[in-house]
């Protein structure tokens, strides 16, 4: 027995250009509507169709199930053995159609749906967490699941689909590739000194001021990390300790055990027992940080929205680290 094809859009010449998807019914709904009514000329005027529309789309599902499903009467219509047989699962149809709206309009709406993101450790000191928190004030059903990494890793993650958005820092002065990247801001550069270093009180400091200083890095590599774009223009740092994480960075140069850098998104969780003097930007170029979106990919309404917050706070911070 052949199957139907699906549902069909509504005739175009009855169909107002302004009617919603619930206003354009299938060949199902258009079954269901005469069934219950018993008559194409009342079905045709309760969805806005004219009679031989109506008679058209039935005639259509008549012909792709193989049999008759009304008995044309003087007066109406009624089902016939087949048609009493479809019904129900017509019904079945019907419903499962009502149900996918509602959920694709929760989706669209931001009523329901997820968001995976991910962010490197100085995005989440205060660019993420602001942009989430007025995230989920204003869409608390979307689900947000996060990742914390390293921004190769995220784009990694982007390209194989198990991301939807990822906040990267690009220290080459080139957009991340693979992604669609959508610049958020440029980072100033400070170096964090302990308490009563000879430097604390300076209003900026050029980095061959701090050759003979011990270096905290965050990687074996320090081409790999925040002194890369040093590395490049031919400084070369006392290697200390190894540090990924910024808590642990900060902790063994408020005990003297070095400097390191840190960017203008962390600024503003520094210990209060450190000193954040600005670097020349000469020497170290301002880190630009995007948000990327998969390449190819059509962003889902979740990840539209959050990057348009993202863009505000990203704008609020820029502007007011200056």
């Amino acid at each position: 027995m052949p199957t139907p094809h699906g549902l069909p859009a509504a005739h175009a010449s009855n169909a107002s250009p302004a009617a919603s998807p619930a206003s354009h019914p299938g060949l199902y709904e258009v079954f269901l509507r005469v069934a219950r009514l018993a008559s194409f000329t009342a079905a045709a005027r309760s969805l806005g169709y004219t009679q031989s529309a109506v008679s058209r789309q039935i005639q259509t599902l008549e012909d792709e199930w193989g049999t008759p499903l009304f008995d044309r009467l003087p007066r109406g219509v009624r089902l016939t053995e087949a048609g009493r047989i479809l019904l129900p699962h017509a019904e079945a149809v019907g419903e499962r159609l009502r149900a996918a709206r509602a959920e694709l309009d929760a989706l669209r709406t931001l009523g329901a749906g997820w968001l995976r993101i991910g962010s490197f450790a100085t995005a989440d000191a205060a660019l993420l967490p602001r942009t989430l928190a007025v995230f989920r004030a204003r869409h608390p059903a979307v689900e947000v699941i996060r990742t914390e990494g390293l921004s190769a890793g995220h784009l990694a993650l982007l390209a194989s689909g198990d991301l939807d958005l990822a906040v990267v820092a690009a220290t080459s002065g080139e957009p991340p590739r693979g992604c669609v990247p959508h610049h958020l801001l440029d980072e100033r550069m400070y170096v964090a000194l302990p308490l009563g270093h000879r430097f604390a009180g300076r209003a900026d400091l050029r980095l061959a001021e701090l050759a003979d200083e011990v270096w905290i890095t965050g990687g074996a590599r320090p081409e790999d990390t925040l002194l890369g774009s040093a590395l490049a223009r031919g400084f070369r740092p006392r290697e200390g300790l190894f540090a990924a994480d910024w808590i642990a960075k900060q902790g063994f140069v408020a005990a003297g055990l070095g400097v390191t850098l840190v960017p203008a998104l962390a600024s503003s969780s520094a210990r209060a027992d450190l000193v954040l003097v600005p670097l020349r930007p000469e020497d170290t170029p301002r880190r630009r940080v995007y948000a990327a979106t998969p390449l190819g990919i059509a962003p889902s309404p979740a990840t539209t929205a959050f990057l348009t917050l993202l863009k505000e706070t990203a704008a609020v911070l820029a502007s007011s680290a200056g």
